[in-house]
């Protein structure tokens, strides 16, 4: 099952996000908190808060185990940019976006190994005997 938390409207770059959110994207939750810990960069912050919401979601929303979940995918848009003017010489103006971005964060829960052999090890053995006993 998949849950999300987006957080819209970000007064940051999506560029800058983007660099906090590659560095996250496919990790467990514990290794997820521990990366944007240590990172020195104001996405960093967003990042935690989302993923924050996200699995809070997780656990009372879909009843998920916190220790079972990991982030399926991290997506940053961009959000409208405000346009604004800054004077130049001679009367003049020049224009610049103040940018803003979209984050979306999916988590899923982990793959769980199932106890015994594996589904294609036994179809794999079951053709053989097949073929045994067409031979008799």
């Amino acid at each position: 099952m998949e849950v999300r938390a987006i957080a819209k409207a970000q007064r940051i770059s999506p560029r800058k996000l983007r660099l906090v959110a590659e560095a996250v994207k496919h990790m467990s939750i514990d290794d997820a908190y521990g990366v944007l810990e240590v990172t020195h960069k104001r996405a960093a912050k967003i990042m935690q808060k989302t993923l924050k919401s996200a699995v809070a979601n997780a656990i009372t929303n879909a009843n998920l185990d916190k220790n079972n979940l990991m982030i399926a995918s991290v997506m940053v848009n961009e959000s409208p940019a405000f346009k604004r003017f800054r004077p130049s010489t001679r009367g003049r103006i020049h224009p610049y976006k103040k940018r803003g971005s979209h984050l979306t964060i999916v988590l899923k829960e982990k793959a769980v190994a199932s106890v015994g052999a594996p589904k294609a090890v036994v179809k794999k053995e079951e053709k053989k005997d097949e073929k045994k006993e067409a031979k008799k």
